[in-house]
């Protein structure tokens, strides 16, 4: 065998790696989500909540929820032997928007969670990357005991385009996750066709 290559005699495949962003709102599952599909040990940067930060924490809906993403998580998947993503779950709370303008910085698109509980929670998410035109998809968390809504429902209440991809899905569960993120590839893959073949040659 020669040093760097397969038994089958080609060379080691160099994976491409794409940086997907995880957005939503405080308690959607954003952490639960990164750390489900990760191949390795996810990098978490959660802290307890506090009552000095109850004023400015709403917890309503979520009152199970003791601590709180306060930089990102951050996780890995192997979708193929020559692909992948590099996950940045973002913080929830407004204190902490600050962050998303760093940790979008070269992202291929984004997911952003949603909460059919408390669906005003994604806005600003979806507001954010509409605005930075970057490409994201709608994966709503079904959480146990929560309504269950038509996804065309959903996306009138949201607002959203018809060509953002909307999904149901559960963030505990590793296939559904990783089918949200192939449809974030997808879909971030096929505004950039769509971009180049609108540019005159």
């Amino acid at each position: 065998m020669i040093f760097g290559r397969s038994q089958r005699g080609k060379p080691p495949v160099e994976p491409v790696t794409l940086k997907i962003l995880v957005a939503g709102g405080f308690g959607v599952g954003k952490t639960t989500l990164v750390g489900a599909v990760s191949e390795i040990r996810p990098l978490r940067t959660e802290e307890l909540l506090t009552e000095a930060g109850r004023p400015v924490d709403d917890v309503s809906g979520v009152e199970g929820k003791h601590t709180t993403t306060v930089a990102m998580d951050f996780g890995r998947i192997t979708l193929r032997e020559d692909l992948v993503l590099y996950l940045f779950g973002t913080p929830g709370q407004e204190r902490f928007w600050f962050m998303w303008d760093e940790l979008s910085e070269g992202a291929l698109g984004a997911v952003v969670l949603a909460d059919t509980r408390r669906l005003e929670d994604c806005f600003a998410a979806v507001d954010y990357f509409e605005r930075r035109s970057i490409p994201f998809v709608i994966g709503v968390n079904c959480f146990e005991g929560s309504a269950r809504y038509p996804a065309e429902t959903v996306r009138q209440a949201l607002d959203v385009d018809e060509d953002v991809p909307l999904v149901m899905c559960d963030a505990r569960d590793r296939e559904s996750v990783k089918e949200v993120l192939i449809g974030v590839v997808q879909h971030a893959m096929a505004q950039a066709a769509d971009r180049r073949s609108a540019v005159p040659t």
